[in-house]
């Protein structure tokens, strides 16, 4: 089972950076989450990650019409097609440099992307069968800078496009006559955004100086014309060219001749030019140049324009009067991205500097959704008793309870002033527990969601670990700075004892879940028992080989396990303090090296070790975690390495990679380590303290990749790990959706299905395989008939062979038909050729998935045992029955004697009674 575990969600992070995108009902909002999507249903309120991911942060995304597709794409380019109905990638591709944008056309047909100065149009992958789903159909080019942003006419005729050169370029989706392409200008900033009018040519342009300007097309739509193809009009053109050099030769001049540029629009004799003008140009209230325009969206049917800005505020205007509909403020930080669903009633906000998601009602003047992540580190997690609820806190100060099922955080209590180090709940589960280092531990009700208790030392303290016992009654943190643990009483709030021993800092606390005993680990090498029912004395001293990180008790409180500096994990009892066993864990963290590290990867491993513990549910399994992008599960047992989850494949973030890129490598140095200044660019920002512009100190650094928290779930179906990326929760019910085979458009259950009425078991098999959807898989083996099995088995391709084999012995393990799945088994070992070497790959395959052979063997060898055994009790059984049965007969003639004597006696009885 410890295999089995997936990954199922991704918690406290709600959005980093991108653009948002509604669904096709408009009830659910997709947004970017580092380098994978979130999709959050808004109408049952749950939250899903899906199980792809990119090689780096996403940059932008583009969701087809259907609201089937999806396009994915990375700070690098690098760009993947998801499915949103299954839920896997159909394809790859690298546009080689950054994307700024992408947008499907209205019709599905085609999308474009803008990367540099350049807009490429692709066919859209679906709606014709081709080798390469991203196929080039057209490049416009145009802008001298990069581009920022696009939109579509709602009959997808013509695109347009907003630059960084302050102007905006329209360009035809296909070649007309009478508009090849159109620059519009009238701005001093960058374009922020840029949209045509509902069924017109007409445009609205923001830039980031808090601009409108208001474009009116002379032209209709309808009133396009196609012009000839390029390659009629080369051919013209050279042709003209010609004809005027044999001209010039020959010295016959008829007149002047105009020469336009390849690049200019030519007019087509009797089709007039689009023209456009500038209708009126507004401007946005603004509180200092500070305060920019930073993103905008619009609805064509509703005509509203929604416009963010870096202060937090957004405005709401009806165009094209430009009336102010709203002016509020969500937050203090820049609003990155701006989207509207396809009614236009709610409008979606990300702030990347938060991680902040909202969806905004503007009629009703209400939050539909409102989710903030911790946007600093995450430090610790803790489950529920029941596992409904998790518990985290982080670096920011706050402490997040979340809904499991639901991916959401539910309350957010920020009475801590400074990093939560740790958090626990009681054994009932409404009370959740945290340390801090602003020197307090805190208690806060689940019922009423308030703080109804805070305890202090007599000295301030920096708290750094936390416990609670099984009761609930006592609450013990650990300072590091004084070397102390403190003891409180959770009823009365009131310290009970200063427990005082060790030497360095108490790196971590744990109660035993069947004794009143606390277990302290610290940096001075030592572990220390304390009896609370001893007047908290020291029980015991368990001493280590380097300094201790971590400890944790087995769930039936008779194991201890600690992590120690040397990337050991020690296994001890503590009932006669003894060590059990060892795992030296240092080389399975496989450490990445960071951008300014002077020394290897393998040198640093070195120094790094496991700081986090968790035992499994059912005590066979720990977990293991540290300053690496892998979590190690191991075998208590057998001390070996079960699995490697790697929790994340992001490259945006440092220490990912063993080697550093050479291709980077330049005589004064990485050129990752060059700021390239402000900007919207990964990582975090640090600017000097009081600057609001102009800040030419701000620099930027990629956050390390490290699991600080892990925790089992009490149901032992899943686990959580609190690091980097968010809070990621790995399950043993998450699967994928669809996994299809060599899947065509005439696969279906239904069809597959009428294979089988028709009783075409081997095109059946095939086709349900080509699906790949397991219960439908079983279903076919089922129905087939026992004495059909045979001719099945031969008639089956050797690459359905093979994986009817594997599907064969995985079921065995688990289905109640084990005759009629080792029947499958024999046949289609039988029918392979093992002097082949398909067959002996096959053979060895079978028996490594079906490792339990040997002990049907061995039952054989039982049941004949057993037979012989009842065959010889059966002997002796039936000489004692033959014995008995001639004694019964004897019985029986003394009693046909004495039968007589029986029925006078009552006959008389019966007379006397009457």
């Amino acid at each position: 089972m410890k295999f089995a575990y997936k990954f199922s969600n991704l918690l406290g992070a709600f959005y980093r950076h991108g653009n948002l995108c509604f669904s096709k009902d408009g009830n659910s909002v997709i947004s970017p989450v580092g380098n994978r999507i979130s999709v959050f249903d808004l109408k049952n309120n749950k939250s899903e990650t899906l199980p792809v991911s990119t090689t780096k942060n996403i940059s932008c995304l583009g969701i087809s019409p259907d609201g089937n597709l999806a396009i994915l794409i990375d700070e690098d380019g690098a760009a993947i097609l998801v499915s949103l109905v299954t839920r896997a990638v159909l394809h790859h591709h690298h546009f080689h440099s950054p994307v700024h944008s992408v947008s499907f056309s209205p019709d599905g047909r085609s999308f474009v992307i803008t990367k540099e100065n350049v807009a490429l149009m692709y066919h859209a992958p679906g709606r014709n069968r081709e080798f390469n789903a991203f196929a080039l159909d057209k490049s416009y080019y145009g802008p001298f800078d990069e581009t920022t942003c696009i939109d579509w006419t709602d009959d997808s005729k013509c695109f347009a496009v907003g630059s960084k050169d302050m102007t905006t370029w329209i360009f035809g989706a296909e070649r007309w006559a009478n508009l090849i392409y159109y620059s519009l200008g009238g701005h001093k900033d960058i374009i922020v955004g840029c949209f045509f009018e509902k069924d017109s040519l007409d445009m609205y342009t923001v830039s980031q100086e808090g601009t409108l300007c208001v474009w009116e097309s002379d032209t209709e739509l309808e009133g396009l014309r196609k012009g000839p193809k390029y390659s009629e009009r080369k051919k013209t053109e050279e042709e003209k060219k010609k004809r005027e050099e044999e001209e010039r030769e020959d010295g016959e001049t008829r007149g002047d001749v105009i020469k336009g540029s390849a690049d200019t629009p030519k007019q087509v004799e009797g089709i007039k030019n689009v023209r456009y003008s500038q209708r009126s140009k507004h401007y946005f209230n603004k509180e200092g140049d500070f305060n920019k325009l930073t993103s905008a969206a619009f609805h064509k049917k509703t005509r509203i324009l929604v416009t963010g800005f870096a202060s937090g505020a957004f405005h709401l205007h009806e165009l094209p009067e430009f009336d102010l509909i709203h002016s509020l403020s969500i937050s203090d930080q820049r609003i990155s991205t701006i989207a509207l669903n396809p009614t236009g009633d709610w409008i979606g906000f990300g702030c990347s500097g938060l991680g902040q998601l909202l969806v905004w009602e503007w009629q009703s003047e209400s939050y539909v959704f409102k989710q903030q992540g911790h946007f600093n580190n995450m430090n610790s997690l803790a489950y529920s008793p029941d596992g409904q609820y998790l518990v985290t806190g982080g670096d920011d100060g706050k402490v997040k309870v979340w809904n499991t099922n639901s991916g959401l955080c539910f309350v957010t209590f920020t009475e801590h002033s400074s990093s939560v180090t740790n958090v626990a709940f009681n054994s009932s589960g409404f009370v959740v527990v945290s340390a801090s280092l602003d020197g307090t531990v805190r208690a806060f009700d689940l019922h009423r969601y308030r703080n109804f208790r805070t305890m202090t030392s007599p000295r301030p303290a920096q708290f750094s670990s936390l416990a609670l016992d099984s009761s609930g009654e006592l609450v013990c943190a650990g300072s590091q700075d004084s070397f102390e643990i403190f003891l409180w009483s959770m009823q009365t709030g009131r310290l009970l004892e200063v427990l005082s021993g060790h030497e360095g800092p108490v790196s971590n606390l744990c109660f035993s879940p069947v004794q009143s005993v606390l277990a302290s680990v610290s940096w001075d090498k030592t572990v220390r028992l304390w009896d609370m029912l001893d007047s908290w004395q020291t029980k015991e001293t368990l001493r280590l080989t380097s300094d201790g990180l971590a400890v944790t008790y087995r769930p039936d409180g008779q194991e201890l396990a600690v992590a120690s500096l040397d990337g050991e994990i020690t296994f001890w009892n503590p009932q006669t303090g003894g060590q059990t066993g060892s795992i030296a864990g240092r080389h399975d963290l496989q450490m990445g090296r960071k951008e300014t590290e002077k020394i290897t990867a393998k040198q640093s491993a070195k120094g790094k070790s496991f700081t986090c513990l968790c035992y499994s549910a059912d005590g066979e399994s720990i977990l293991a975690g540290g300053q690496s992008k892998f979590v190690c599960i191991y075998n208590i047992k057998e001390h070996v390495l079960m699995k490697k989850f790697e929790i994340s494949c992001n490259l945006s973030l440092d220490a990912m990679e063993e080697f550093l890129d050479r291709r980077k490598m330049t005589e004064f140095g990485s050129l990752s380590l060059v700021d390239e200044g402000t900007g919207d660019g990964d990582g975090v920002a640090l600017s000097l303290p009081g600057v609001k512009r102009g800040d030419m100190s701000s620099r930027r650094f990629k956050p390390e990749i490290r699991v600080s928290s892990l925790c089992f779930s009490p149901t032992g179906r899943s686990w959580a790990a609190a690091s980097t990326e968010g809070l990621l929760i790995y399950s043993l019910d998450a699967s994928l959706v669809f996994d299809p085979y060599d899947l065509d458009m005439d696969v279906t259950p239904a069809s597959i299905r009428q294979q089988m009425k028709k009783k075409e078991w081997a095109s059946a098999i095939l086709l349900s395989f080509r699906l790949n959807e397991m219960p439908l898989i079983r279903e076919v083996l089922e129905a087939v008939p026992y004495n059909q099995i045979t001719v099945v088995c031969s008639s089956l391709p050797d690459v359905y062979v093979d994986k009817l084999l594997n599907f064969v012995a995985s079921t065995l393990e688990k289905s109640n038909h084990l005759q009629f799945y080792l029947s499958w088994a024999q046949c289609l070992l039988t029918y392979m050729d093992k002097s082949s070497r398909t067959g002996q790959h096959l053979y060895v395959k079978f028996k490594s998935n079906f490792c339990f052979l040997p002990s049907c063997d061995w039952n054989i060898y039982n049941i004949r045992y057993a037979a012989a055994l009842s065959k010889q009790r059966g002997m002796k059984r039936t000489a004692a029955e033959s014995l008995s049965d001639e004694e019964d007969e004897e019985e029986e003639e003394v009693a046909m004697d004495s039968g007589g004597d029986e029925e006078n006696i009552m006959n008389e009885s019966v007379v006397v009674e009457n």
